[in-house]
């Protein structure tokens, strides 16, 4: 029986090579020459951000941003924490979330029940497989939830016939 699962994954090894691309662009703008900003990992998916002032964490933002981009990483999977001002210094936590929580993945059955389409959608831990007697069946699940207004990034792997 057909069969796919839907998950919501981040590639380590882009996030990463964004994270050093965007340390190196801040080594050589003119904007933050002598100025102590950086970008530092702390765990597998956090990132901190530190600078002198508010206003450069902000442009440093948009510096990850933009390189997250380039490396083909969705922005919908970043969560920005607020500004921490202390010793001259500020700091801003981002954590880039993977994996699909319980209640999305409650929306996402309940998405693809409501469309009528002849499948079965089950939750798996932090992905939904979904199977189904016909592979355009699946094909119709992957186009309702390409268009799907969802705060977080879809893929959908292990497609098997």
């Amino acid at each position: 029986m057909p069969s796919f699962d839907v998950v919501s994954e981040l590639d380590k090894h882009q996030l990463t090579n964004a994270v050093d691309q965007a340390n190196r662009l801040v080594g050589n703008r003119f904007d933050f020459k002598g100025v102590d900003a950086r970008f530092e990992f702390q765990g597998d998916h956090d990132v901190i951000i530190h600078a002198e002032a508010e206003f450069q964490v902000q442009q440093l933002l948009d510096i990850l941003r933009n390189e997250l981009v380039r490396k083909g990483i969705d922005l919908a999977c970043l969560e920005e924490g607020e500004v921490v001002e202390a010793n001259k210094t500020a700091r801003m936590p981002v954590k880039l979330r993977e994996g699909i929580d319980s209640d999305l993945a409650k929306k996402i059955v309940k998405k693809i029940k409501d469309a009528k389409i002849k499948v079965q959608a089950q939750i798996q831990g932090d992905q939904v497989r979904v199977t189904g007697k016909k592979r355009d069946d699946l094909q119709q699940v992957i186009a309702l939830l390409k268009g799907a207004e969802l705060d977080m990034p879809l893929q959908f792997n292990n497609f098997r016939d």
